[in-house]
């Protein structure tokens, strides 16, 4: 009966503002365990697991569980740590992530370390981030080779125009698919 208020609590407070929530005094628990997976989805660890703290101090001892679960399942989104948030996620009874979902979150960990992360880790991201960009200056490079040499072929600043013109087409075709996709995906769970 007290885990359905709290849960009821919980989806009450959803749609309050951060202001709100940290204002909150009646469900403070709820409210800093909402603020903490906002935090989460930032991926600001620190804030979340401070917030997570609060709320865990701030709840009632049958409660404390559930919202250290949630804390591990955020924090582990927060630190892009995709293998651990697979089993926190599982651990509080929801559906786990894909590994397509898992897939991107580890590339982002290791494009965009977490703050606080060594020096040597930022580099490798900046160094990662450049080589997937000359990759793909090269591809349209190549592209633009091939689609210019039956017309006799190009100046090489040309073929490096056309083929960043391709590349930004693509980018942009994708973009367009995939949020034609979303739509479809959130038309289907609300239908």
């Amino acid at each position: 009966m007290e885990q359905k208020g709290a849960l009821a609590a919980m989806q009450a407070l959803e749609t309050r503002s951060d202001e709100e929530l940290e204002a909150e005094t009646k469900h403070k628990a709820a409210a800093q365990a909402i603020l903490g997976a906002r935090a989460a989805e930032r991926y600001d660890a620190k804030a979340a697991r401070v917030h997570f703290q609060k709320a865990i101090s701030a709840a009632r001892p049958q409660e404390r569980m559930q919202l250290r679960r949630m804390a591990d399942a955020s924090l582990a989104l927060a630190e892009r740590r995709a293998g651990d948030l697979k089993v926190a996620v599982e651990k509080l009874g929801q559906e786990a992530p894909s590994n397509r979902q898992l897939f991107l979150l580890k590339v982002t960990g290791y494009l965009v370390p977490p703050p606080g992360s060594s020096a040597l880790l930022r580099i490798r991201g900046f160094l990662l981030i450049l080589l997937i960009i000359v990759a793909f200056m090269a591809i349209g490079f190549a592209l633009a080779t091939v689609v210019t040499l039956p017309f006799g072929g190009a100046s090489a600043p040309w073929r490096a125009f056309i083929g960043l013109f391709i590349v930004t087409l693509g980018f942009v075709a994708l973009y367009l698919v995939g949020r034609r996709r979303q739509a479809k995906a959130r038309a289907a769970r609300a239908g």
